[in-house]
């Protein structure tokens, strides 16, 4: 059964928490980790701060081989990172678990990550692994979902324009981007966008909120570590 954990670790046993000691006001938001053979290249947004000096250091961390700026989104900037093999600790933890990455962002102080296992068992070996490296993990939520079967509903385009505005912060308050923005990335209209939005939410709502497709379980608070307790 799968098992989708919420856990914080302290950003200085994370090699991009590591780097923003001098940077108080940044914030990252890990956008997916690429494990290559030769090298590990996580993709990531910066928001807010002074993104040149961040790029200096990044640039000048000893597990860095390379810093790329791929685009710029309103107050964000994407950037992709070419990490040594030699990077290890939380990372190769993540890997070798074989855990995916469904959400992850940070601070100079803490950074917090939810992530999927396809079994406890592996979310307990992630534990060990974690143990192992020094790496100190909270616990902050930990649950079992009920997936419903997609019905289809959800278009692709709708799909990747929702996870665009989202991650843009176009449903923040104040609004992080502006719609003509997003239209724009996706070579579309300002109503070509609003209209995929609009049908988006609706179809997301029917698919996860109707009572026929089911909800997702789970629970908040202190969690315990104990993988063996039913969490619905």
């Amino acid at each position: 059964m799968i098992v989708i954990a919420d856990v914080s670790v302290p950003a200085s046993q994370f090699p991009l928490g590591r780097v923003l000691d001098g940077f108080p006001d940044v914030e990252l938001e890990l956008e997916r980790i690429v494990p290559l053979r030769e090298a590990v290249i996580p993709l990531f947004w910066v928001r807010d701060g002074d993104t040149e000096a961040v790029e200096e250091t990044l640039r000048a961390d000893p597990v860095t081989n390379s810093v790329t700026r791929l685009t710029t989104t309103g107050a964000r900037v994407l950037y992709q990172i070419e990490w040594s093999p030699e990077v290890n600790g939380l990372v190769q933890s993540l890997l070798s678990s074989d855990a995916k990455l469904l959400a992850a962002a940070g601070t100079a102080g803490v950074w917090d990550f939810r992530i999927q296992f396809q079994t406890r068992a592996d979310l307990g070996r992630f534990r060990e692994s974690c143990e192992e490296a020094g790496i100190s993990l909270t616990l902050r939520r930990l649950y079992n979902p009920t997936l419903p079967e997609r019905s289809g509903n959800l278009s692709t385009e709708q799909y990747e324009a929702l996870v665009a505005a989202y991650r843009a912060g176009y449903f923040e308050v104040p609004r992080g981007s502006k719609m003509g923005d997003l239209a724009a990335e996706f070579d579309v209209s300002d109503s070509a966008f609003s209209q995929r939005i609009r049908r988006g939410i609706s179809s997301f709502i029917a698919e996860t909120l109707m009572p026929e497709f089911g909800r997702t379980g789970g629970r908040t608070g202190p969690v315990s570590w104990d993988t063996d307790r039913d969490t619905q």
